[in-house]
């Protein structure tokens, strides 16, 4: 059961309305690596968990905080929106750079679809897809990806904090800097402690039907050899890294049938 408190979890008020600086924010809603896609990723990862409890909540704690993420880059959106200039007489578009200059950045989405308020887009329009979310079934898998899906958040906040110099919004972007700080490191705590208990290869049941002479190879397929330095060192699991220079094709050329005539969009 989900109950919504008016308040938010923490200021989300700017100095100052900037349809530009709004159309940025769309990326940390409704872009692949947005607050949207942690919500319903962990929420869905702690709804089909039957594992430990301690990680069923953690994933449903830190997906109901999500929500609040949305609500506060939402109500931000839509202040930094207020007063935004919906039309213009040519004239004055073209003797006001200032206003050319927000006309032609802001999002016109959110205001002839959204009537100048926030959308479950990126800043391009393109809409929030599930097809960014990952709930596995395999929790190991998943907090991995919940560590890449925090790291690469709060690189794009950190990137939104360069990009303005309200105070209001920057205020805001800490805030969730320090949250995404913390959500990555539990991230990082939890996949730990499962590959300690499961093992660090997803799944970790495979091992006796792998084929197993090709599963610590370094291949070389380009010009580089970089990845040579790896050859000698110890994986994760235990075992050596091997390499191969130039790695052969054993797959052969393969052999198909015709198609049937019928499929043809020729004749003879």
């Amino acid at each position: 059961m989900f109950k919504h408190n008016r308040k938010l979890q923490y200021n989300a008020t700017p100095d100052k309305p900037d349809p530009l600086m709004a159309r940025r924010l769309q990326e940390s809603l409704g872009g692949q690596w947005g607050e949207m896609t942690g919500m319903l990723s962990y929420l869905s990862q702690g709804w089909s968990s039957s594992g430990d409890e301690k990680y069923k909540d953690l994933l449903l704690d830190t997906g109901t905080e999500e929500i609040g993420h949305v609500e506060m880059i939402s109500t931000m959106v839509a202040q930094l929106l207020e007063g935004a200039p919906i039309y213009a007489e040519e004239e004055a578009y073209r003797s006001d750079p200032a206003l050319a200059a927000v006309m032609g950045g802001m999002d016109p989405e959110q205001a002839i679809v959204h009537g100048l308020t926030a959308s479950l887009n990126n800043p391009n329009g393109a809409a929030w897809t599930t097809g960014y979310t990952t709930s596995s079934g395999n929790l190991v898998a998943d907090m991995r990806f919940n560590v890449v899906r925090e790291s690469e958040a709060r690189l794009q906040v950190s990137r939104l904090y360069y990009m303005t110099r309200d105070e209001g919004v920057r205020d805001m972007l800490k805030f969730l800097l320090a949250r995404e700080t913390q959500h990555q490191l539990q991230f990082m705590e939890a996949q730990e402690e499962l590959e300690d208990k499961y093992g660090v290869v997803v799944p970790g049941d495979m091992k006796d039907i792998e084929y197993q002479e090709y599963s610590h190879v370094l291949m070389n397929f380009s010009d580089g050899d970089g990845s040579r330095q790896f050859e000698g060192q110890v994986a994760k699991d235990g075992e050596k890294f091997t390499y191969q220079e130039n790695p052969e094709a054993m797959g052969g050329i393969p052999k198909l049938k015709p198609a049937d005539e019928q499929l043809h969009n020729h004749q003879g």
